[in-house]
């Protein structure tokens, strides 16, 4: 008995050591199971691209799967527990081809608890099913920014293991009662911008069961839907800390009750929306909120005087584009932690507070559109913490270059002022160039005189000076080439004299508008040394000489506008090689995010509002870079996005000679190119067919002949086509795609085209033997229609002249009769050039 006991106690410690071994076996190994091993390398065809690279999957070099990029693995079980594969090409700008995945391929990773497929183009599951749905454990779900659209599934309600969710970026239709998230008691974070808000029947009426902390839902609303109403849901909210519902049109007032129910709340965000009424604030204080922004509403009244206590940690507030008017209210001056405040574009008047620039915590005050008046040099002057001012658009007034400035020290804090549009005289200050900090400055739209102080090439930190539509006359100072300068705007003044050696070489420089003066001379060689030059404007001047062909060094030229001066040659073929790049074209951008302060704040949601811009931007910089460039028939502002994505050439009303370069139809981003009022002859290039994007092409005003190509149908952007008044002849190009559009004035004065638009047969006419020699009375002008009759009527002339001649020879009565009836025809006969023919008038009293 004791025997067998030994012999069983032995047997089961061998296997003991034998299972330890196993065990230890089994760890040493560290790696991942092999089923969800496999289900990854099932997923990598789909995700492996440029933007997402998944190179480390790759099972001979690296057999262990939870040591794979995106890949994370629990540390005791080696279960995947995090997977991302969210793609960058979307967030590039890239248009990526829809796509369908497997969502069965995820069932493996049963302990899945975030997974991140965003920005991959997915647009649904090819088994049609809501596969995720089966993903309990799932706490992180970022499907955003892919093509998927539908009704989100009800069976969203199974993950209730669910905290953050982000769909953002998609076609869902996501109902106004939140019905498919109702269940989802653990729900915190919700992001579900741009997509769309519909209705749903009034009979549900259930509470969710979570407490939210984030929601985002901007951009929501659909083409059909004028006006919304918030969703119920947030009615049951008590610990939010950041609400986004802007650009929704939701209507009502202000749901100012979010700010009583959430008393941890901090940032409210309802811009781009139709709230209506005055604005009215809880009175209660509300110590945690940092940031509100109710812009672009149509909020009216005063702006509320309880502002400043109920939000004494207010950082940030917005209240532009509503219609706002009144007073500014003085206490906004006292708010310690306020450090940017927006009341641009209302309705308000009276006089800043001098606090509010001189004393307050301020580094951006916008001011700007409103009603507002006083002299305000002197506070700028005292403005010690303020990096940014704007009052443009207002009634400030006053004599700058008055100003005493020896009694005080200019804020060495300034860096952008923005006083254009109001009412400013007088000469330009000199002691501005003291100012050697300041980046960007704009005295456009005053009432400035004289000439610009030597004193301003001192601003060796500008980037920006924008002194247009003023009073200034003289030259440029010759200086400018010292400065890091990027923008420099002058036009709509008297500045005369050449293009000042003041530009040489300055490789910063992106946009040189100098049109509207009293600039002469050529445009010097040196325009090569321009490097960065993007915008080059010079129109409406006395320029003249040749086009340089110094510009096609240029390579980041994107608009050049050299019309109404008096260049003249031929245009550089050059001009083709140019690629016209769609690039930045502001330099000013930039701006910051907002920034969560929260200890507890999932760090999934800030990293993506951080690196992915889900949140709000505002920029650091509200100058907008504004170029005023004339295509399809009109003169246009063009600013921001459009601004950056514009390119053009014109060339227009000058004196440009020889034949349009076919190399200009290389120009294969240009939007715009007019050649019009000019001298140029011979035929339009056809290679012009190879401008896709072009949306308006003027060659008006020219002495160019022949045919127009029929390959330009193959232009499908064009919008806007004019050869107007040249010497063209035969059949107008197909009336089909965009020439099926344009209409009889685009082809006028020229009497040699025909086709149906004109009402002009483009049928053969009668041969020569047929033909009177004095046509058929036409009208007044008796003008002849085709170049055929034209031959045919030089050829019978010249037989009938000849057969005058002889007889005239022979017979002394004829020829004294003729000579008679010719002194009668002198007087009403005339000619003129139409084409390159002669064409004689005869009226009906010289028969």
């Amino acid at each position: 008995m004791m025997e067998s006991k030994w012999v069983w106690f032995m047997r089961m410690a061998v296997m003991s050591a034998l299972l330890l071994l196993e065990g230890c076996r089994w760890c040493t190994t560290n790696a991942c199971l092999e089923q969800e091993r496999i289900a990854l390398l099932h997923l990598k065809p789909f995700f492996n691209n440029h933007y997402n690279d998944l190179s480390s999957w790759d099972e001979v070099k690296n057999l262990d799967c939870c040591e794979w990029k995106g890949v994370e693995c629990n540390t005791t079980t080696k279960r995947l527990i995090g997977l991302s594969l969210h793609s960058e090409g979307w967030f590039l700008g890239e248009k990526l081809k829809d796509r369908y995945l497997s969502a069965s391929l995820f069932l493996p990773f049963v302990e899945l608890k975030s997974l991140d497929l965003s920005g991959n183009a997915i647009a649904g599951s090819v088994e049609n099913e809501g596969r995720w749905c089966d993903l309990r454990n799932l706490e992180v779900l970022d499907v955003s920014w892919n093509a998927l659209e539908g009704m989100l599934p009800h069976c969203f309600s199974n993950l209730t293991s669910l905290r953050e969710l982000y769909i953002s970026g998609n076609h869902f239709q996501i109902p106004l009662s939140f019905a498919p998230f109702a269940n989802l008691s653990n729900l915190k974070v919700l992001l579900g911008d741009e997509n769309k808000m519909v209705m749903q029947p009034s009979f549900y009426t259930s509470v969710p069961k979570f407490q939210l902390k984030i929601i985002s839902l901007s951009k929501c609303i659909t083409s059909q839907q004028l006006n919304l109403e918030l969703p119920t849901f947030l009615y049951y909210q008590y610990d939010l800390r950041y609400v986004e519902l802007s650009l929704n049109n939701f209507s009502g007032t202000v749901p100012t009750w979010l700010l009583e129910n959430n008393t941890k709340l901090e940032d409210l965000i309802l811009m781009g929306n139709s709230f209506t009424g005055l604005l009215s604030l809880p009175s209660a204080h509300n110590s945690n909120v940092s940031l509100i922004d109710i812009s672009q509403n149509k909020l009216q009244g005063q702006i509320p005087t309880n502002v400043c206590s109920s939000f004494p940690h207010l950082s940030l507030l917005f209240l532009s584009k509503n219609a706002f008017e009144g007073d500014i209210p003085p206490c906004l001056s006292g708010m310690k932690d306020l450090s940017i405040l927006d009341l641009s574009n209302n309705q308000l008047s009276g006089r800043v507070p001098e606090e509010l620039i001189t004393k307050s915590s301020l580094t951006t005050l916008r001011l700007s559109n409103n009603n507002l008046s006083g002299h305000v040099l002197p506070m700028i002057l005292h403005a010690n913490g303020l990096s940014n001012l704007y009052l443009d658009g207002n009634n400030f007034s006053g004599e700058m270059a008055n100003v005493d400035v020896s009694i005080s020290q200019f804020p060495t804090s300034l860096r952008e002022i923005n006083l254009r549009n109001n009412k400013f005289y007088g000469n330009l200050p000199r002691w501005i160039g003291n100012v050697s900090f300041l980046e960007r400055l704009v005295l456009s739209q005053n009432g400035f005189e004289g000439s610009i102080p030597m004193e301003f090439c001192n601003l060796n930190s500008l980037e920006f000076l924008d002194f247009s539509e003023n009073n200034l006359f003289g030259s440029i100072p010759s200086c400018f080439n010292t400065l890091n300068i990027e923008q420099v705007h002058l036009h709509g003044n008297r500045l005369s004299g050449p293009l000042p050696i003041a530009f040489y070489n300055i490789s910063s420089l992106v946009t040189l508008d100098l049109r509207g003066n009293n600039l002469t001379g050529s445009i010097p060689k040196w325009i090569g040394t321009l490097s960065s030059l993007s915008v080059l404007i010079l129109k409406d001047n006395h320029f003249h000489g040749e086009v340089p062909i110094q510009l096609c060094k240029l390579y980041s030229l994107s608009i050049i506008d050299l019309s109404q001066n008096m260049f003249s040659g031929p245009i550089p073929f050059c001009l083709g090689n140019l690629s016209l790049p769609m690039k930045e074209k502001e330099s000013l951008a930039g701006g910051f995010y907002l920034a969560f302060t929260e200890k507890d704040e999932p760090t999934a949601i800030a990293m993506r509002k951080l690196e992915r811009g889900i949140n709000p931007y505002y920029p650091t910089s509200y100058l907008e870079e504004l170029i005023e460039f004339t295509t399809k028939n009109g003169f246009y502002p063009y600013k921001g996005n459009i601004l950056r994505n514009m390119t053009g050439i014109d060339l227009s009303c000058n004196n440009l000679t020889g034949h349009i370069p076919p190399e200009l139809g290389n120009l294969s981003e240009i939007h715009s190119l007019n050649l019009s009022h000019n001298k140029l002859t011979g035929v339009i290039p056809s290679s012009f067919s190879k401008l896709k994007q072009i949306e308006s092409l003027d060659l008006s005003y020219n002495n160019l002949s022949g045919e127009i190509p029929n390959q330009l149908v193959e232009m499908i952007s064009l919008e806007v086509f004019n050869v107007a008044y040249n010497n063209l002849s035969g059949s107008i190009p197909e009336p089909k795609a965009q020439f099926g559009t344009f209409i009889e004035n685009s082809y006028e004065g020229n009497p040699f085209l025909c086709g149906t638009l004109l009402h002009k047969s483009c049928s053969k006419t009668d041969s020569p033997s047929t033909i009177s020699i004095v046509p058929k009375d036409t009208g007044e002008d008796g003008l002849l229609d085709t170049y055929d009759f034209c031959v045919s009527f030089l050829v019978s002339y010249v037989v009938v002249l000849l057969t005058i001649f002889v007889v005239l020879y022979i017979n002394p009565y004829w020829r004294r009769a003729w000579f008679s009836f010719i002194g009668k025809c002198i007087t009403t006969c005339r000619y003129s050039n139409v084409g390159n023919f002669l064409v004689y008038h005869i009226f009906k009293q010289c028969v």
